[in-house]
């Protein structure tokens, strides 16, 4: 940069700023401000850096003017920076307290010194200004693709040169064995920009599926245009992907559009992405079609749904294990990113083995409740009677519409089954005692004595304790990685095992500060009225704090008094 000074003419002095201001894309009145402070840098070295000293360019005609500022005050503390009112008066007849005086210096030439450090201070100036700059520019581009040349890679980190601005591909953002050299055009997404201690940072990525999703919407007009839309994507960068795809229009095939005719779409992103393979799958609104249609190219038999855990069991022939399942688990691993349900894949050989176990457990048990031989509980078990429950309670005609049964029978295995009830239900109420289990607990709806004594192993003994619980602490909670390739970790809560939702989870927690008087009922009331059965403002007035009320409280979210302490 060429070097500013008071030397330097006026015309020159607006030359190098309007030259300044074009070559970093900044506006020429921070160039010109940058200028003023490095005159007043030298100034002050010339004059002493105790005084307050100022320079003033004129944008229009490059006048500079240098100013020494003294401040009138009643007790002058310091000489170089204040005055007198009496002494200001000589200067400034009307001077007023408190008023800036500003005494006019003569011009200065730089020395080699001074004109150094001007010039840093200048340069310092032009660099955070055009820092700024770029994170004006790309904090509100975020999302989009960007074309860059390759300036050098550092350590595995490639660092992008795409004209006005310079960003990163860290490591563990590149598609893995991708090689990339000095002055290669590279393709990649802005997926944050942050200001960082060395200027702003833009970090780019070519890993993420938002990158895949970017190069379909370029390459395919009708996601462009918002008539097919990209519902999910997996991948596993390098390797495979899965991405599923809707149409907002029948006549429109949202795969074949993304395919393209002989392939060509999809093969334009399969080069961008050195050579991933991509599954382009027809999203469903029915869970079960979805997974099947996601698990593809394996054929599935049979699917059984548990939609409280979002857990799907996915039944596939011997011949298709491998293949649904995929090396290294990748094509159910994709499948389960894609569709978000954690999928168990097993043969039919291994379910019909399940099967036959939880027959034969459950002829056990009712031989063993009951007191009956095996083909009677066996009996039961084909008849769909799956717990001790169900035979007691279920109206007696079930029971004795069993072949080879009859009333007297059924009345014999009823009573019995109650009969082992109040056993079981005494020794679980004598192991709540044992374990400190208070009896308030009760009246909570749906809690039984099987899950008082699950509470209490788990030192949860009072109502406040209860009260106290999140509904992840009932129910448990599945943790998932941010890093791609770790399976997630499923949490056992305190009531794993008793088949209860996480609505009613979060009834029982509220129903129990309610009891306790933590929440009043008339407020949930109030609330409930105003919405409607979505959980939407009914009217206009109740629109403005429909973001703060719910149509039922998560318990979670309703904080105890040990909290608020």
């Amino acid at each position: 940069m060429a070097m500013v000074g008071v030397s330097a003419n006026r015309l020159e002095l607006l030359q190098i700023a309007d030259a300044v201001a074009r070559e970093k894309s900044i506006d020429r009145n921070i160039v010109i401000g940058a200028m003023e402070d490095a005159i007043q840098k030298a100034a002050r070295s010339r004059y002493g850096t105790e005084n307050d000293i100022r320079c003033a360019i004129d944008p229009r005609n490059g006048d500079t003017r240098l100013t020494r500022v003294l401040t009138v005050v009643e007790e002058v503390e310091n000489e170089s920076t204040e005055v007198t009112l009496e002494q200001a008066q000589k200067i400034k007849p009307d001077a007023e307290m408190g008023e800036e005086l500003a005494e006019e210096l003569p011009p200065m030439d730089f020395g080699r010194v001074a004109a150094q450090n001007a010039k840093q201070v200048i340069v310092q100036k032009v660099r955070d200004a055009e820092r700024e700059r770029q994170f004006e520019e790309y904090k509100d581009r975020i999302g989009e693709i960007v074309n860059g040349t390759v300036k050098r890679v550092e350590y595995g980190n490639v660092i992008v040169d795409f004209g006005r601005a310079e960003a990163i591909v860290r490591r563990d953002e590149m598609i893995p064995r991708e090689n990339v050299r000095f002055g290669d055009r590279i393709r990649a997404y802005i997926y944050d920009v942050r200001r960082e201690q060395r200027g702003p940072q833009i970090f780019l990525s070519r890993a993420r599926p938002e990158f895949m999703s970017k190069l379909f919407a370029m390459e395919v007009p009708e996601i462009y245009d918002g008539i097919v839309e990209i519902q999910s994507v997996a991948r596993d960068p390098g390797s495979r992907a899965k991405i599923a795809v809707i149409s907002k229009d029948s006549s429109i095939d949202p795969v074949g559009a993304c395919v393209g005719m002989r392939g060509q779409r999809v093969q334009a992103v399969v080069n961008e992405l050195q050579g991933e393979k991509i599954d382009i799958i027809q999203w469903n609104p029915d869970a079960a079609s979805f997974i099947v249609n996601a698990l593809a190219p394996a054929e599935v038999s049979k699917v059984v749904l548990d939609e409280d855990s979002e857990r799907i069991e996915v039944v596939v022939p011997e011949a298709m294990l491998s293949l649904a399942i995929g090396r290294r688990g990748q094509n159910v691993r994709l499948a389960s990113q894609l569709t978000g349900w954690d999928i168990d894949i097993v043969t039919e050989t291994q379910e019909s083995e399940r099967r036959q176990k939880e027959f034969s457990e459950r002829s056990a048990l009712f031989m063993e409740a009951l007191d009956v031989d095996e083909v009677i509980a066996q009996l039961l078990v084909t008849e769909g009677f799956s717990s001790v429950e169900e035979a007691a309670f279920v109206d007696s005609t079930e029971v004795a519409g069993i072949e080879g049964f009859d009333e007297g029978t059924a009345e014999e295995i009823q009573s019995r089954a109650r009969e082992y009830l109040e056993r079981k239900e005494a020794e679980l109420d004598a192991r709540r005692r044992e374990l400190g289990v208070e009896d308030d607990l009760s009246q909570i709806q749906n809690m039984t004595s099987a899950m008082m004594v699950a509470l209490g192993e788990n030192e949860i003994k009072t109502l406040d304790d209860f009260a106290d619980c999140a509904t992840d602490d009932l129910c448990g909670w599945v943790e998932r990685s941010k890093e791609r390739g770790i399976e997630p970790t499923k949490h056992a809560g305190f009531l794993d095992g008793f088949e209860i939702s996480r609505q009613e989870a979060e009834e029982m927690i509220l129903a129990a500060r309610i009891i306790l008087g933590w929440i009043n009922p008339e407020d949930l009331m109030e609330a409930a009225a105003e919405l409607d059965e979505d959980g939407n403002p009914i009217d206009e007035d109740a629109e403005e704090t429909a973001g703060d009320i719910s149509p039922l409280p998560d318990a979670s979210d309703v904080p105890s008094p040990a909290a608020n302490e």
